[in-house]
């Protein structure tokens, strides 16, 4: 059995500035300047692809085999892969043919994507983005300035993670935001999209998964 453990944190429940760090950045426009690698590879792909084509994003895909997993299910769609680690992605095996690989922050390529008027039909988070200190609230995505943007950028959201505080305070962000038609399930991955699933479920860890449309 695969040796994995739950992250641990001394939170008790959702973080107390949850509420007051989300309201903030749904209130203010994040002004941080984009990396210009980020720029050059958003300008590269949106020049390759076809501006009619059903699209889906793997954010955080890492060495890619999720996102070859997901083209594999959505195969009307573009899926395209972003991870900001070059390495990772330099490890990826072959995709399919509707799959593209793209290294970026993800905190870059949100806001270029909404700013282009893209619409991604779904939308998977599925790297699990604990970071469980307290300090590092603003860290997790649903507390980061760019959290505005994830939610502009539309369509059918999906969060997977072993991690529960996460997705709890993540169901809670969407709720302050508005977003009304939220679920979250705990589940057996019988099928794993993703290598990080794939290890937590062989380690025996409770896997839970968040599902929300955003309008």
């Amino acid at each position: 059995m695969a040796e994995s453990r739950i992250p641990q944190t001394s939170q008790p429940g959702p973080h107390r500035r949850l509420e007051e760090t989300v309201l903030r950045h749904l209130r203010h426009d994040w002004q941080s300047p984009i990396h210009d690698h980020s720029r050059l590879a958003f300008a590269e792909l949106a020049d390759s692809i076809d501006a009619g084509t059903p699209l889906v994003l793997d954010s955080g895909c890492g060495t890619g085999a999720s996102t070859a997993g997901l083209a594999r299910l959505h195969r009307d769609s573009l899926v395209v892969g972003i991870d900001k680690s070059e390495d990772r992605l330099r490890r990826a095996a072959a995709l399919p043919d509707n799959a593209r690989l793209v290294r970026a922050e993800l905190a870059d390529f949100w806001r270029l994507a909404v700013e282009a008027g893209w619409r991604p039909a779904h939308h998977y988070l599925l790297y699990p983005n604990p970071w469980p200190k307290p300090g590092h609230l603003k860290r997790r995505w649903h507390a980061h300035p760019v959290f505005p943007a994830l939610l502009a950028l539309g369509g059918r959201l999906e969060l997977r993670s072993n991690f529960e505080l996460y997705i709890d305070e993540f169901a809670r962000a969407l709720a302050l935001a508005g977003v009304l038609d939220v679920k979250v399930v705990s589940f057996r991955a019988d099928e794993p999209i993703s290598p990080f699933e794939r290890k937590y479920a062989n380690s025996g860890h409770r896997l839970f998964q968040l599902t929300a449309t955003l309008e």
